[in-house]
């Protein structure tokens, strides 16, 4: 029979990447016998199970070895309206770090109290990304997000001030981290002190940090009035090229490339392909101005395994009605001025 006066352990909602950090914070706070429920975050913008890197690792082995539940959370369009607008601006490329953890602290938080749990945990480590980790920004996430003294991040708590659960007594202050800085010598003692073998190097699996998926991001917000997620699966794969300020080319670079342009083609779309070689798919999005369509056909040829031959013959397919034509290949030069890298 259970005991009605036995108090129920406390309850953490903790952030939870897949990466080192994050582990040792929910490491730390089961060796104290609070409850961990960790929520992994996934986004249109890298943020995949499959990915090594800290954004995205699969989340699961861990879990499983230390005895924790995992809950995925999709952010959806909510990160999408983000990454449109932040309101606390971009890092050097597009990413939107204060922003995007603003917004996971805040699901973190409904989740919170939905559940009954007692407060929200975090691998974050003062000083170790100066965009969102210093003292100040630490500061604004944990006001932004509304869960002041409410948000725990155990290994750069005794460097910080003392949260909630710490003055309440649901956690042992003493046995919480002082880290700071970019440094990982005390995580890896962590790590090994833990059992903590398998876990990822650190990086940022979010597209949002790289210089290319930067540039088409940026090229896109510029000449579009509202992201939908087929033109967010599209800026993933192949070459890109702005035609004018109303078209864009999308041209596969392997055969898993044209399968996933297949797959992201719409009625609207003109799909481009070289007949008898080995060929990219093509897309044109937009306006399908005979110009247009004659330089998507160029650049088709170009890139197709008869590149170096006068005359290429590409078939152009739109909504069902097959056409073809016979034209050279894009000059290099021509093409270095309408990439977008």
């Amino acid at each position: 029979m259970t005991n009605m006066n036995e108090k129920k352990p406390p309850h953490a909602i903790a952030l939870f990447s897949g990466g080192l950090d994050s582990a040792l914070a929910i490491i730390l706070m089961m060796r104290q016998n609070i409850k961990v429920t960790a929520l992994t975050f996934m986004t249109h913008f890298g943020c995949d199970l499959g990915d090594r890197s800290s954004c995205g690792s699969n989340p699961y082995p861990i879990a499983k070895k230390f005895g924790f539940s995992v809950k995925l959370m999709h952010l959806g369009q909510k990160f999408v309206d983000i990454v449109e607008n932040p309101r606390f601006g971009r890092g050097s490329h597009m990413n939107i770090c204060v922003d995007c953890r603003i917004l996971m602290l805040r699901e973190a938080k409904a989740y919170m109290e939905m559940m009954g749990a007692d407060f929200v945990v975090t691998g974050e480590v003062l000083g170790q990304r100066p965009l969102s980790q210093v003292g100040s920004r630490l500061r604004l996430v944990e006001k932004q997000s509304e869960l002041r003294g409410k948000l725990l991040r155990p290994l750069s708590a005794r460097l910080l001030r003392p949260t909630e659960p710490e003055l309440r007594g649901l956690v042992d202050r003493e046995q919480l981290e002082g880290i700071s800085g970019r440094g990982r010598k005390r995580q890896i003692e962590l790590a090994r002190q833990f059992g903590l073998e398998d876990y990822p190097e650190p990086a940022s699996g979010c597209l949002l940090t790289d210089a290319g998926y930067s540039n088409r991001l940026r090229d896109l917000l510029a000449h579009t009035e509202r992201l939908t997620f087929n033109d967010l699966n599209l800026l993933r794969v192949g070459r890109h090229f702005r035609l004018d300020p109303t078209a864009k080319v999308i041209v596969g670079r392997n055969e898993q490339e044209n399968e996933q342009i297949r797959a992201c083609r719409r009625d609207e779309h003109l799909l481009l392909e070289a007949v008898g070689v080995g060929s990219p798919l093509t897309l044109l999005i937009g306006s399908d101005t005979p110009d247009n369509i004659t330089k998507a056909a160029m650049i088709t040829a170009r890139y197709c395994s008869a590149r170096n031959e006068p005359l290429i013959r590409v078939a152009i397919e739109y909504r069902g009605a097959l056409t073809e034509v016979s034209i050279p290949p894009a000059a290099d030069t021509d093409l270095r001025q309408i990439a977008i890298r």
